[in-house]
């Protein structure tokens, strides 16, 4: 058993979603959205160094001294997975591990909309599941993707950057592939993937023009894509993707965009007050057709009240998503708050005047 596992089983024990270890620093889990010390001595840079090469693959070793940054998985069996990144900083090597469960939780299991459940049995089209690092972008895809294994007779290419949930084939035939081990890259995937008879494929995350512009081309080909951003609502995830062209391909991106673009889902994680843990407030923006013409037309500044009027078709705005929770006494009037976009809308269920940085 390697050192490190130890800390990996506290973790998985604590229900931490992440481990901090850093030079010159005692061990810390983020539990529950916070950062927590473990009653651990100073980590020295020899050893920590030492602890991580004990599980990091001899090619991602020579990556992280050539280059000071790496990822890749790590799996304890029985236990998890952990997304693992080395780093370089001041005083000496740090690394950062995300738990990923080895038991992928179902949609249901998640509450996820009905909506999302649809789009996971699309024929063609491109789905974006958004929001920030940490928001469970991967959880809703990873449940997603689940769906669509039990539910369809297809090919599911996973492509990320490392291979997180690990889904087993079941009435789909599944093959994961890791970028820097099975493939150069996102794009040198996707063009592969193209010549591999896929019904569906899963970009872990849509860095560069060359990544979505093969996602947008096999979205437009017959292909369900799903894919994530760092983006923090709807209206944003359809700019970050336009901007990416250069100026005088923009207004063709933004044509195809408006044809292949089926769903978007921005997540946000809130802090529960009921319960150690958190929930998720999703913004879901359906493309109807008034939708479509929106994003073809470079009206992405209309499509929030294109969201609040679209509820038939499944859609909500974040702040209904927050509201919503609030009203159950998920989560508390000020992590409402800090979270929403019209703070109008919540300042009086503040029992206090809100600080000028949350408003």
């Amino acid at each position: 058993m390697a050192k490190i596992d130890a800390f990996f089983k506290l973790m998985f024990d604590q229900g931490a979603s992440d481990l901090h270890l850093t030079s010159g620093q005692q061990p810390i889990l983020r539990l529950h959205g916070d950062m927590e010390r473990i009653k651990y001595k100073v980590l020295e840079d020899g050893e920590l160094k030492t602890m991580l090469y004990e599980i990091a693959p001899e090619v991602k070793i020579k990556q992280f001294e050539e280059t000071g940054d790496v990822d890749f998985g790590y799996e304890i069996p029985g236990v998890a997975r952990f997304r693992c990144n080395f780093f370089n900083q001041k005083y000496g090597c740090g690394a950062v591990f995300r738990q990923i469960p080895t038991k992928v939780s179902t949609a249901q299991d998640l509450g996820l909309p009905p909506i999302l459940t649809r789009a996971a049995m699309l024929n063609k089209g491109l789905v974006l599941i958004t929001g920030p690092t940490g928001s469970g972008k991967s959880t809703t895809l990873a449940a997603m993707v689940d769906f669509s294994n039990k539910h369809r007779k297809d090919h599911i290419i996973t492509i990320e950057d490392p291979i997180e949930f690990v889904h087993q084939s079941q009435s789909c035939l599944v093959n994961h592939r890791e970028v820097g081990m099975h493939t150069k890259s996102f794009a040198a995937a996707l063009r592969g993937a193209l010549r591999e008879d896929p019904d569906i494929i899963l970009v872990g995350e849509m860095r560069d023009l060359e990544t979505i512009r093969l996602a947008l081309e096999a979205a437009e080909t017959g292909h369900l894509v799903l894919a994530t951003l760092h983006t923090t609502n709807a209206a944003k995830t359809v700019d970050r993707v336009i901007e990416v062209f250069p100026h005088e391909e923009q207004a063709q991106s933004r044509t195809s965009l408006s044809t292949s673009l089926k769903l978007v889902v921005a997540q946000t994680l809130l802090k529960r007050i009921d319960r150690k843990g958190r929930c998720a407030a999703l913004e879901i923006m359906v493309v109807t057709p008034a939708v479509s013409n929106l994003i073809r037309e470079s009206k992405t500044f209309q499509l929030p009240s294109a969201i609040q009027v679209g509820k038939q078709f499944g859609m909500q705005t974040l702040d209904d998503a927050i509201m919503e929770v609030l009203q159950k006494k998920w989560v508390g009037p000020e992590e409402a708050y800090s979270n929403c976009t019209d703070k109008a809308k919540f300042r009086p269920f503040l029992k206090a005047e809100p600080d000028v940085w949350a408003g």
